[in-house]
C-alpha cells in the first residue's frame, strides 16, 4: 500500500491547488443535482383515473348482466333496448367528461352497447354507428311548404296638423335650395391709391413708428429731437441734402409743433412741396404730331426693364393706342422670348432678331416697322449694363443715333429704370446714365419690397429728373404714373 499511497501523494502534490478546488466543486455540484432528482421522484404522485362511482356519485351504473348461453337471447339483448335507460341521472347530473371517463372504465362490449341507438344493426362498425346518430336530412318531397307571411304595417288614416306643417316646410326648403342658388362673392380689384398704399406699407410703418418714438416724454421740438429726426430721414434714404432742407423747414415751425401728429403733418406738407417743384409733366404730354412716340428704356441688370416695357405696353394698349416692342436686348439669354410673352399679353406688335444681333439694327427696324404700321408707341428694350462700363454706355449712344437717323428727334423719351431696394446706389446710377444720355424720366420699381421709399424724394430733389412711373407690385397694373400728393399720402 505504501507504494500506491506514495504514487498518489506524489502526483497530487504536482497538481495545482486551483485544479483540485475545481474538481471538488464539480463533484459537489453533481452530488446536489443527483439528490434533487431523487427528491423530485419521491414527490411525484401517480395520476390515476378515478372510477365513475367516485367521480359521479349521483350516477347509478348498472352491473353487466351475466352472459347467457342462449345465442338468440344474446342477440336480442344486443338489438333491443332494455326497458330502463342505461344511466339513471339524478338531479345532480354529471358532466359529459365524467360520462366519458365512465365509459372508458367499462369493457369495450358494454361501452359499445351504450353508444348504439335502438334499432341500429349490431354488426356495423363503430364509425358507422356514430354516423347513425346524425339527424337525418328530410328529402325535398317531405319538406313542408313554408307559408308566406306578409308583414303588415299599420298606417294611420289621418296625419296631425303638426306633421303636415313640417312636411310642407321641408318641401319648401328643398324647392328654395333648387331655385335660389348662392350669389357668388365678387372681389373688386383695389384702386390705384390702395395698391400704392399697400406697396408702401414697409416704409410707412418705419416712419410712423420712429416719429412717434421721437416725441416720447417731450412736448416741444429741441435740438436733440431735430438730430434724431435728421438721422431718421437719412436712414429712410431721403438723402443728406434733401434731409437738411427738410430739417430747416421743420425748425422754422418748431414753436407750432407739440406732438408727433403735428410733426408728421408738417413733414407731409414739406415733402409735397419739394416733389411738386420737381414734378414731371404727364408722360403723354410730349407726344409727336406725326409718327410714333419712341421710348428707349435703359438701366442696369436686373432692375426690371423688360417687365416695365410689358406693363407700359399694356397701359397704352388699354388707351386704344397701337404699340410695338423692339426687342433690342440680344445679349441676355431668353430676353427676346420674355419680350415676346409680354407683347402677346399686352396685344402689342413685336420686332425681333436672332440672339447676338446688333441691338442698334433691331432698334432701327423697330422704328421703321412702327412708321410702316402706323403705330402710336414704339418701346425699345435694351440690354442691362453697369453705369461704369464705358464701352457699353457707348453702345447705348449708338442705338440713340440709329433711331434718330430713321426718325429725326427720336427717341423722344429715354426712360431710366431704377431699383428702389438699392437705396443710394440708385441715385449714383441715375447720375451716370443722365450724364451719358440725358435721361428724360425715371421709372422706380420694387417700392413694395423696401422700407426706404424716401429714395423717391432724393432722386426728384437732387437730380431734378422727373419721376414718371413707380412700381408697387408684380401685377400688370402695378406700374403707376407718379403723383406727388398720392405718394406722400400713402407714405404717411
Amino acid at each position: 500500500m505504501s507504494p500506491v499511497i506514495d504514487f498518489f501523494r506524489f502526483y497530487i502534490s504536482e497538481i495545482p491547488v486551483s485544479y483540485l478546488w475545481a474538481l471538488l466543486g464539480l463533484f459537489l455540484l453533481w452530488l446536489v443535482l443527483l439528490l434533487s432528482r431523487h427528491e423530485k421522484a419521491n414527490h411525484v404522485e401517480e395520476v390515476q383515473i378515478p372510477s365513475a362511482k367516485e367521480k359521479a356519485p349521483g350516477v347509478e351504473v348498472p352491473e353487466p348482466a351475466p352472459p347467457s348461453d342462449d345465442p338468440a337471447l344474446k342477440e336480442e339483448s344486443q338489438v333491443k333496448p332494455t326497458g330502463e335507460p342505461a344511466l339513471k341521472v339524478h338531479p345532480s347530473e354529471p358532466s359529459t367528461g365524467e360520462l366519458e371517463l365512465h365509459r372508458l372504465e367499462r369493457p369495450p362490449e358494454e361501452a359499445r352497447a351504450d353508444i348504439k341507438r335502438p334499432g341500429a344493426p349490431a354488426d356495423k362498425p363503430l364509425a358507422s354507428e356514430y354516423q347513425g346518430d346524425m339527424p337525418e336530412q328530410p328529402s325535398l318531397e317531405e319538406t313542408p311548404e313554408l307559408s308566406t307571411v306578409e308583414k303588415k304595417t299599420d298606417i294611420p288614416d289621418t296625419i296631425s296638423d303638426v306633421q303636415t306643417k313640417d312636411i310642407q316646410d321641408s318641401v319648401l326648403t328643398k324647392e328654395e335650395d333648387k331655385t335660389t342658388p348662392e350669389e357668388p362673392v365678387i372681389i373688386k380689384p383695389a384702386g390705384l391709391f390702395a395698391r400704392l398704399k399697400q406697396g408702401l406699407t414697409k416704409t410707412r410703418r418705419f416712419l410712423k413708428k420712429d416719429i412717434e418714438d421721437l416725441f416720447q416724454g417731450r412736448k416741444k421740438i429741441d435740438d436733440e429731437l431735430l438730430e434724431n429726426l435728421e438721422e431718421l430721414l437719412i436712414t429712410a434714404d431721403i438723402g443728406v441734402q434733401t434731409t437738411m432742407d427738410l430739417i430747416d423747414r421743420i425748425s422754422r415751425h418748431s414753436r407750432d409743433i407739440t406732438d408727433a401728429d403735428q410733426l408728421t403733418a408738417h413733414l407731409k406738407a414739406d415733402i409735397q412741396s419739394l416733389l411738386k417743384a420737381d414734378s414731371a409733366p404727364t408722360p403723354d404730354s410730349n407726344l409727336p404730331e406725326s409718327g410714333p412716340h419712341v421710348i428707349m428704356v435703359i438701366g442696369v441688370n436686373g432692375v426690371g426693364k423688360t417687365t416695365t416695357i410689358g406693363k407700359l405696353a399694356a397701359h397704352y394698349t388699354a388707351e386704344n393706342k397701337k404699340v410695338l416692342i423692339a426687342a433690342a436686348d440680344t445679349f441676355r439669354a431668353a430676353a427676346v422670348e420674355q419680350a415676346a410673352i409680354w407683347a402677346e399679353r399686352s396685344k402689342a406688335d413685336l420686332v425681333r432678331h436672332k440672339d447676338g444681333s446688333d441691338p442698334a439694327a433691331v432698334a432701327f427696324d423697330g422704328v421703321e416697322a412702327g412708321l410702316a404700321r402706323g403705330c402710336d408707341i414704339v418701346l425699345i428694350d435694351t440690354a442691362g449694363r453697369l453705369h461704369t462700363k464705358v464701352n457699353l454706355m457707348e453702345e447705348l449712344k449708338k442705338i440713340k443715333r440709329s433711331v434718330d437717323k430713321k426718325l429725326p428727334g427720336a427717341p423722344h423719351e429715354i426712360l431710366l429704370v431704377l431699383d428702389a431696394t438699392t437705396g443710394q446706389n440708385a441715385l449714383t446710377q441715375a447720375r451716370n446714365f443722365h450724364d451719358a444720355l440725358d435721361v428724360t424720366g425715371i421709372a422706380l420699381t420694387k417700392l413694395d419690397g423696401t422700407a426706404k421709399g424716401g429714395i423717391v424724394v432724393s432722386i426728384c430733389h437732387t437730380l431734378k429728373v422727373p419721376l414718371k412711373y413707380i412700381g408697387v407690385g408684380e401685377q400688370i397694373n402695378d406700374l403707376q404714373q407718379f403723383n406727388a400728393e398720392r405718394f406722400v399720402d400713402a407714405l404717411f
